[in-house]
């Protein structure tokens, strides 16, 4: 995700739809967040300059930056009652993944939460730990029913 300098790195950008894109740069600058305190205009500053930025959905983008990285604590309240660990304890990468699937929740209720579910998941078999997946899956399917009530009746 980042390399030795602190730089983006690219991921395999064949054949994935510019929102699933769109999502890896905003998890990639909420890494960046995380670990070095970078604030939006420079993570947005970084990301324009990697290559295959140019191929993301752009608006999805920006709303997903702007609306975790403003309200990373509501939504980490949100989710802490659903993992069995402290917070620090989550890598930053399994972190940056639950606060995005929570900001979509919370923010999109334009994109069906298996969607949502289905992306971090998928973000975390790319970027995660041997069974991130597996915990970003739990934690999101706790969450769901809370921020999406009227949408799991619906099943």
């Amino acid at each position: 995700m980042r390399g030795g300098n602190g730089q983006f790195i690219e991921s395999d950008q064949v054949s994935k739809s510019p929102r699933r894109r769109a999502r890896e740069f905003a998890v990639q600058g909420f890494y960046q967040h995380l670990l070095g305190g970078s604030d939006e205009a420079a993570i947005r500053a970084q990301a324009v300059s990697v290559s295959g930025f140019d191929k993301i959905d752009a608006d999805l983008y920006a709303a997903l930056l702007a609306e975790t990285l403003g309200n990373i604590g509501p939504l980490r309240e949100l989710i802490t009652p659903h993992v069995d660990r402290n917070w620090e304890e989550i890598s930053p990468i399994e972190r940056s993944i639950l606060l995005l699937g929570a900001c979509e929740l919370r923010f999109h209720p334009e994109t069906p939460y298996r969607v949502i579910i289905n992306e971090a998941i998928e973000l975390a078999k790319t970027y995660g730990g041997t069974d991130g997946h597996k915990f970003v899956n739990g934690v999101l399917d706790k969450l769901t029913p809370e921020l999406r009530p009227d949408e799991i009746q619906g099943r």
